[in-house]
């Protein structure tokens, strides 16, 4: 079939676009953590008005249960739209086995040329940057107790468990009041537990603050972290410990904050893609 023939002349044939298309990636949510996903589209549009913008969604649940587009349905809109190059964007904060299927999925496009950006934490000088910043919300060895919520994984083979390690001893090297502790996997959250009552932290400190090192502090934060029950804060408090973790205010509503709501963060992410798409012109 010829583009010029009868039936090519017939077909919808899109224009070809010169720029990339941008596809940002999240695992998605369906809570009051939504407002970080404006922001960040907010300072997309306006650092890269050029490009054009799609969303795509890591969670099969949500995506079924909010009808929210896969990776795969993005990148075929995106294809289909005429592009011919995308960089995919995740807003992930470590290189774990989500980021995995998100790099083996952008496999199954030869038609497009896509680049695969970086992870908040994809190297550790990322790491020690977001750290400082997060140092500002830190209580003081005066003050209390602080404790970084990582989200974790169940498996034991997966790679990232050595990043998960290695910040844990970071911040136990850096700061002398600050854990680090994982909802799955490690740095264990039992195990963190048990060295707050073994070291007598509870009578040393009085107070913890709960910091979620997450983009979207959504339902985990919501439920897992500051829940009444059966969570991080019900079982502090049974120690006696006050328990505390950041809030920030947007369009009028309060929020827990999570990394989302740090313009350094942001930053960060636009650099990473900035980076990707200086490749992405290039090739």
């Amino acid at each position: 079939m010829h583009q010029h023939g009868y039936i090519g002349r017939k077909l919808r044939v899109p224009e070809l676009k010169d720029k990339s298309a941008i596809v940002l990636v999240t695992f998605g949510t369906s809570s009051r953590a939504k407002p970080p996903l404006e922001i960040f589209q907010q300072q997309v549009e306006k650092q890269f008005p050029e490009y054009e913008t799609f969303w795509a969604y890591s969670s099969d649940i949500l995506c079924r249960k909010k009808k929210l587009p896969t990776l795969q349905e993005t990148l075929a809109t995106v294809e289909a739209a005429g592009f011919r190059k995308a960089v995919v964007q995740p807003l992930h904060i470590f290189p774990g086995s989500e980021y995995q299927q998100i790099a083996e999925t952008c496999e199954y496009f030869p038609g497009l040329r896509i680049f695969l950006s970086e992870t908040l934490f994809q190297r550790w000088e990322f790491v020690k940057e977001t750290l400082a910043v997060l140092a500002a919300d830190f209580l003081s060895p005066d003050e209390g107790l602080n404790i970084l919520a990582l989200h974790g994984t169940p498996l034991t083979a997966d790679p990232v468990n050595v990043a998960y390690l290695g910040l844990e001893k970071l911040v136990t090297d850096l700061y002398p009041n600050v854990v680090a502790a994982s909802l799955e996997g490690v740095p264990d959250y039992g195990a963190a537990l048990s060295v707050i009552k073994r070291r007598n932290l509870a009578d040393q400190y009085k107070k913890v603050k709960i910091l979620p090192m997450m983009y979207l502090a959504g339902m985990h934060t919501e439920k897992d972290l500051m829940g009444e029950k059966n969570s991080w804060r019900a079982d502090l408090e049974e120690m006696g410990l006050t328990v505390e973790c950041p809030m920030v205010t947007y369009d009028n509503c309060d929020h827990f904050k999570g990394l989302a709501y740090y313009p350094e963060v942001i930053a960060s992410f636009m650099m990473h893609l900035q980076r990707s798409l200086n490749i992405a012109e290039l090739y």
